[in-house]
């Protein structure tokens, strides 16, 4: 483990209540751990600025599956994009939706590319790209 180094800062009081309640309501045991995690949030999102940034990425798609051939167009886009897809999972919601969770890692701005394109093909209903960045520095 790093060697932890104390600071101090000043908040107003409204500052301070708001964020502790905050912390409160997501489960946080101490401001220090929330803090942390804010930090980090915050320097992922910066280094994701950068498209050769090496990030992760889960791409959550929800679509009707008799769709024409959408399921073989997702599943060859992840053949053609081996060494990005670390893996999927097909999840059948209802009779007729599906959700495919497909999990990328790569360059920012490579795996941008491939989620864009899994998310407009004709028959997605719903997507979502969550992306962090792979190397985290403190």
């Amino acid at each position: 483990m790093e060697q932890l180094e104390r600071i101090g800062i000043s908040l107003d009081q409204t500052l301070l209540s708001a964020f502790d309640q905050l912390a409160t309501k997501q489960g946080y045991q101490n401001r220090s751990e929330a803090i942390r995690d804010m930090m980090r949030r915050q320097i992922s999102t910066e280094k994701l600025a950068d498209p050769n940034a090496q990030a992760v990425a889960v791409v959550c798609l929800v679509f009707n599956h008799h769709s024409a051939k959408l399921v073989q167009k997702l599943t060859a886009l992840g053949h053609s994009h081996l060494l990005q897809t670390i893996c999927s999972m097909h999840v059948h919601l209802d009779r007729c939706d599906c959700m495919e969770v497909i999990v990328l890692k790569g360059r920012c701005g490579q795996i941008k590319k491939i989620a864009e394109r899994l998310l407009s093909h004709k028959g997605v209903k719903l997507g979502n790209i969550n992306m962090i960045a792979a190397e985290q520095s403190h």
